[in-house]
């Protein structure tokens, strides 16, 4: 028995334990206590990612992508054609949205009940009555500010966690569909467009949050605003209404300018950021060409018409800001001249509770057109990502079939399906996802693939290899036909794709290690040595595109990633042109023929003469049509000549010089040559520098420099203003006290005009000095933009190339966009905000100061608790919003890289790994953000509550004072109704003074953050040059040594040659010997740590940089052209005339396809890619022989052309440039056989020189080892 009571005692008490628990769990909810060891840590220290609050579990992104994504495909299936993400939305957030709803309305309730206690509590004062009423009225109006605070704080803190959950969702839905839609359906939107979806139009669809409630409980604040003002000065309130109403069409029409000003200015940004990443993309080429300046200038005509519909937008705000500020007064003078004018008297009650109304009915008025403009940004934006979102996906089955023909029967399929793997049938793909373009690139190709043979896919260039393994993965658009394919695939592209992050991560790409398999495969695709030789090895990290990476072994890592793969069908794209000829017999005789894939479909697009031999089948393709299938052994009979004449030179020459040495020594001997003649790459470790967060309070020198770009003088305007103009506005205030009182005590000493009068003055200069503040507000922000801008883009683009390597461009992007966004928008807004604050804060001090002496005494304490509170907050808040910044980026960076390598993601089905690897970048950001929303909203709770107490001290004070017991009397009912006033605003003045502080703060980490760049090191640019140096062209190189970082070994170590003026010279070695270090330290792109280099007996450090690249010309290792007219590709700089242009391009090889483009007019797509790797190759180098300098350097200009065409292009260049230094770099030895000399390079030191055919003869010289490697 006692035990069961004892049992009982103690469930009773655990109840109650768990029940005060749970009290305790909701009040530290309430109060935001969580957030309070996060602040004391980042009282001490700098915060880190892992001192952050943890989400709860229903704000976990991937639930939240899946919640969206489920609701948008539900609508996409049921309309397809009008799927808006706004229903969406809508059926993913509605009802808890919905349900906010309420507790916002009874939020804006509450706000009414304080003007009606004032006015009961001053009718008290007016009455003297003695009673314990007045106490009653006093705490009541205390009260009712502490619950408004607790109200308002929750609705904020659940309206914004639902925002928080919004914006992962639809940042996850867009980079899934970024995943999933192919490459000729995604060429309708560009790449700037689809940056700009996730940086800009995810954020303002979230805003649609905020502005949809306040929509429709704005007009019914104003309705009991309206009503209560009608009970005080009956129908008065109307002359102030009709004003405020009148405002409200001039408002809304402004807003609808500045509505399409934005969508002007976003069409511009867009482009601008297409620009920008297309100059930080190539900038080492850029850099090569001299052509940064050009570059820029063209970004700056984009940047000059997106400031112009900036400029509309600021002076269009600046009238909104206008009519806002000055309605207050214009309200407050038109009811009270007409309720006087009517003939009644103004009492002192009455004065006051209309005045606290007005400021009920100011802010929703004011915020309505706001209301308005973000509802239409929301609206746009969300049509927009509707409008991306509702491209077709590719789909993954095995089958696909252009929309309108019949397709050949299922019988058939079966049959085929058995031992085929690729079936094409009839099919014409093409690369534009509208029907309109019908630019075919295949043009009615049937082809059936078996299984398990090695396919050579040979053909010259551009005539659609590439394209060909594109629509077998389904990157393109099948017009007619069908194409069927089965098993897994594996796919390296011809430009290799890599991702940040290291070695490991890239070949593995999600899959578990095998470690038998992996080193199998680093074995077989030659990287083993070279990653021996980093440091970190396989764990050494990439920069971005693989910067730090040589351009064989960039194509080596997408080799071994699609062999690592074990898939049933390997797709590879040309990856032997970018080896030198000994890797390339490795590779082919251990990865593409070795055991790894021996029994697998290998279908190889190639030039390379061993690969096409020992092919099981060959597919020649010309111009989009399959020409001719069939095995090595007949096609020399067949019609493709680039293999009939193997390779172009003298075969017979080189197999009698060569078959005298015994041959079988070769093989034992390649992979040792591996060994001792690889280059250390950049060593990973230290190539990325980490983002940089400054530490502490955004400094002093960050404002001024910000008012420096604004200019002083308009700093100096903007200020004097503001002061004036809040004075007026007390003045006004001040003098209506004043009125009511004299009419009280005596008929008044003037007549009721006069006090109009005076009152009307006030207003007048009110009006003015608002309309001069709001005006050069805007003129300084715009200045400001402008100029940050072009000293930004100016510091950035003269930066040093090892800034770029350095640095990696999503990081400089982002200062572009997201920062720059900031400094042209918000940051003057929240700027204005600021001082509209505190000279409104300073103003009431100084009243309140003046009416009731008492509130000094309570001024200090307050102070005090004040600044303690927000020194507390303001140390964490800017750590959060740095980290907010430094979390942003990678999502970026991440986004970026994906929209580039999406093709080769979807190839290895690689997408859920890619998504689950966002969603992790976005937890990190979700956390930062619901970190600072705790921050602001403890911050916000405790401000309140301290207004509270002001306004409770304030008015038991005025009760206290009218018993008569204190030694000052507190004058006048009017003054007391001005005091308590002017004490009910105070609460959300002080919150919004410290919010818009802190935001102003948060806003100037982007101007800091852009300064960070503004400091970079810069290129000399001193000019003073003859104009027609190079005279020869002689080279020299005096003991060059060169690293790229100094801690890393040196990349030329002591080389010394000379390159007599016009000379032809080859320079040829194993991947990573120093080839094109050589071209790096001559055209400056790194800078030599020892010896000297020498053009025509000039020291090229004493050349200006610009002047040294412009006079020399070059083609890059990877060819560079950008979105603008062929034209303005090959000449920009308008030097040639056409005729010459066509001459070159004939000369070329190119001439036909480029008429086949449509001309010289023709726009070039973006990177290009409206023409293949190898028409680019040869359209760059048409564009260095426009240029006809007297140095012609070439980086590896023909590795994606196919034999032929190769040799073409050698007799060209060996005709066109005599008289002209030209320096080779070569992969293939054919390439440099006709030179007049050749320098092999090996690990950074000249190993051996001399005549081609003379180191042919001497079996034992390196060179002739390489030509035997490159026809074995």
């Amino acid at each position: 028995m006692e035990d069961s009571l004892l049992c009982a005692e103690m469930d009773i008490e655990e109840g109650c334990h768990r029940d005060s628990r749970r009290m305790q769990g909701c009040w530290d909810h309430i109060v935001f206590r969580s957030i309070i060891s996060v602040m004391n840590s980042g009282l001490g220290k700098q915060l880190g990612f892992d001192d952050l609050l943890l989400l709860p579990t229903d704000m976990d992104p991937s639930t939240c992508h899946k919640k969206l994504l489920s609701c948008w495909q539900h609508q996409h299936s049921n309309s397809s054609s009008n799927a808006s993400l706004f229903r969406a939305i809508f059926s993913a957030y509605g009802w808890p949205y919905l349900r906010l709803g309420l507790l916002k309305v009874f939020n804006d309730f509450i706000g009414f009940a304080g003007p009606l206690l004032l006015n009961k509590l001053i009718r008290f004062l007016q009455q003297g009555s003695g009673n314990l009423d007045g106490y009653v009225l006093a705490i009541s109006l205390g009260l009712v500010s502490v619950v408004k605070s607790f109200s308002d704080t929750q609705y904020t803190f659940h309206l914004s966690k639902l925002k928080l959950k919004l914006r992962s969702s639809i940042m996850t839905v867009i980079y899934h569909k970024c995943l999933s839609v192919s490459i000729a359906e995604r060429s309708k939107f560009s790449e700037g467009e689809i940056q700009t979806f996730m940086s800009i139009d995810a954020d303002r669809t979230v805003n649609l949050c905020n502005s949809f409630h306040d929509m429709w409980t704005l007009p019914i604040q104003i309705g009991v605003a309206l009503y209560l003002l009608y009970t005080q000065v009956k129908l008065a309130f109307t002359a102030g209404l009709a004003i405020t109403i009148l405002l409200i069409p001039v408002n809304k029409w402004i807003s609808e300018l500045i509505a399409s000003a934005t969508e002007k200015m976003m069409k511009q940004k867009d482009e601008r950021i297409r620009r920008t990443g297309e100059l930080l993309a190539h900038i080492r080429t850029l850099k090569m060409y001299s052509w940064e300046s050009l570059f820029s200038s063209w970004l700056m005509d984009t940047r000059s018409l997106e400031v112009k519909h900036l400029a509309t937008r600021k002076y269009l705000d600046a009238w909104c800001v206008f009519f806002w500020a000055t309605t207050p007064t214009l309200f407050s003078l038109c009811t009270f001249g007409l309720f006087t004018l009517m003939g009644h008297q103004l009492d002192a009650a009455m004065v006051f509770t209309c005045l606290a109304l007005f400021n009920n009915l100011i802010s929703p008025l004011n915020s309505f057109p706001w209301v308005i403009n973000g509802l239409i940004d929301a609206f746009i934006s969300s049509r927009r990502l509707s409008r991306f979102l509702c491209c077709s996906e590719q789909k993954p089955e095995l089958e696909r079939k252009a929309k309108f023909q019949p397709s050949f029967s299922n019988e058939k399929y079966d049959l085929v399906s058995n031992d085929m793997v690729v079936v094409m049938h009839d099919a014409s793909c093409a690369w534009s996802s509208d029907n309109e373009d019908q630019n075919l690139v295949l043009n009615h190709v049937t082809l059936s693939l078996p299984k398990g043979l090695l396919v050579a896919v040979v053909g010259e260039v551009g005539s659609g290899k590439s394209s060909l393994l594109n629509s077998i993965l389904g990157e393109m658009r099948l017009v007619f036909g069908s194409i069927y394919s089965s098993g897994s695939v594996a796919y390296a592209p011809q430009v290799p794709w890599i991702l940040s992050g290291t070695i490991r991560d890239n070949i593995l790409f999600g899959k578990n290690l095998d470690s038998q398999r992996y080193a199998d495969v680093l074995e077989a695709c030659a990287l083993d040595v070279d990653i021996s030789l980093m440091a970190g090895h396989d764990l050494a990290y990439i920069g971005e595109k693989g910067t730090n990476l040589s351009g064989g072994q960039r194509a080596r890592l997408a080799l071994a990633r699609a062999m690592y793969q074990d898939s049933d069908v390997y797709l590879l794209d040309d990856i032997l042109s970018a080896v030198d000829a000994h890797v390339a017999k490795w590779i082919l005789q251990n990865a593409i023929l070795g055991p790894l894939v021996e029994h697998k479909t290998r279908i190889l697009c190639t030039h390379n003469v061993q690969a096409i031999s020992s092919a099981d089948m060959i597919a020649v393709m010309e111009r989009g049509h399959v020409k001719w299938v069939g095995n090595s052994s007949d096609l020399a009979v067949s019609a493709y000549s680039g293999f009939a004449s193997v390779n172009d030179f003298d075969a017979s020459y080189i197999h009698s010089k060569l078959y005298s040495t015994n041959t079988s020594n070769m093989d034992k001997q390649s992979p040792l040559l591996e060994n001792n003649t690889l280059d250390v790459p950049l060593e990973a470790q230290d190539i990325i520098e980490a983002e940089q967060r400054k530490e502490g309070k955004v400094e002093l020198i960050v404002y001024k420099k910000y008012a420096g770009f604004a200019g002083w003088f308009i700093s100096v305007v903007i200020l004097l203003s503001a002061i004036l103009m809040q004075a007026s506005r007390n003045g006004n205030d001040l003098w209506l006290s004043y009125w009511v009182d004299t009419t009280g005590i005596s008929q008044g000493k003037h007549s009721t005009s006069f006090y109009l009068l005076v009152l009307c003055i006030f207003c007048i200069i009110n009006s003015s000095l608002t309309l001069v503040r709001a005006f050069s507000f805007a003129f300084g922000g715009l200045k400001a933009a402008v100029q940050v801008h072009n000293t930004l883009l100016n510091k950035v683009i003269n930066a040093p190339a090892q800034f770029f390597d350095q640095t990696p461009g999503g990081r400089i992007l982002n200062r572009f966009s997201s920062d720059l966004y900031t400094i042209d928008d918000s940051l003057p807004f929240i700027l204005n905000i600021l001082l509209a604050n505190f000279v409104g804060l300073l103003g009431i001090a100084v009243v309140l100061s003046y009416v009731q002496v008492f509130f000094l005494l309570l001024l200090f304490p307050f102070w005090y608790i004040y600044s303690k509170l927000q020194f507390f907050y303001r140390s964490t808040s800017r750590e959060l919003r740095r980290l907010d910044s430094v979390s942003r980026s990678p999502i970026y960076a991440s986004f970026t890289e994906t929209l580039d390598g999406s093709s080769t993601i979807r190839a290895f089905n690689s997408e859920d790994y890619f998504l689950a690897r966002f969603t992790e970048l976005v937890a990190q950001y979700q956390r930062t953000s619901y970190s600072e929303l705790i921050a602001s909203l403890w911050l916000s709770l405790r401000l309140q509550l301290l207004a509270a107490s002001i306004i409770s001290f304030i008015a038991v004070m005025a009760i206290i004072g009218s018993h008569g017991s204190l030694p000052i009397s507190f004058g006048t009912p009017g003054l007391v109704g001005l005091a308590l006033s002017y004490a009910a605003p105070i609460v959300s003045l002080l919150g919004s003074f410290l919010t818009s502080f802190t935001e102003t703060e948060k806003e100037m980490v982007s101007m800091e953050r852009a300064l960070q760049y503004i400091d970079v090191p810069q290129e000399e640019l001193r000019q003073y040059l003859n104009s027609s140096w190079p005279f020869q062209g002689v080279v020299e190189f005096q003991n060059v040594t060169m690293k790229y970082i100094p801690s890393l070994p040196a990349a030329l170590n002591d080389i010394t040659f000379t390159i007599a003026g016009g000379t032809q010279v080859g320079i040829v070695g194993r991947t990573g010997a120093g080839k094109s270090s050589v071209l790096n330290s001559l055209f400056r792109l790194t800078p030599i740590c020892g010896g000297r280099i020498l053009v025509d007996g000039l020291n090229i450090v004493d050349i200006p940089v610009r002047d040294l690249r412009a006079r020399l010309a070059v083609v890059p290792q990877s060819p560079f052209l950008f979105q603008a007219s062929l034209r303005d590709n090959l000449d920009p700089l308008r030097m040639s005339n056409d005729a010459k242009i066509w001459d070159v391009l004939e000369k070329c090889h190119v001439k036909e396809e480029v008429e086949v483009a449509g001309g010289l007019e023709a726009k070039v797509k973006e990177a290009g890619t409206s023409f293949s790797v190898g028409q680019r190759q040869l359209l760059c180098l048409a564009r260095a022989l426009l240029k006809s300098s007297k140095v012609l350097c070439l980086d590896e200009c023909t590795a994606n052309v196919d034999a032929q065409t190769a040799s073409i292009l050698q007799k060209t260049i060996s005709t066109e440039c005599q008289g002209m230094t030209v320096i080779t770099i070569a992969h293939r030895i054919s390439t440099v056989l006709n030179m007049d000399n050749v320098f092999v390079l090996n690990q950074g030191t000249l190993v051996e020189e001399g005549n081609p055919n003379a180191l042919l003869q001497d079996e034992y010289s390196i060179f002739s080892s390489f030509a035997k490697a490159s026809t074995m």
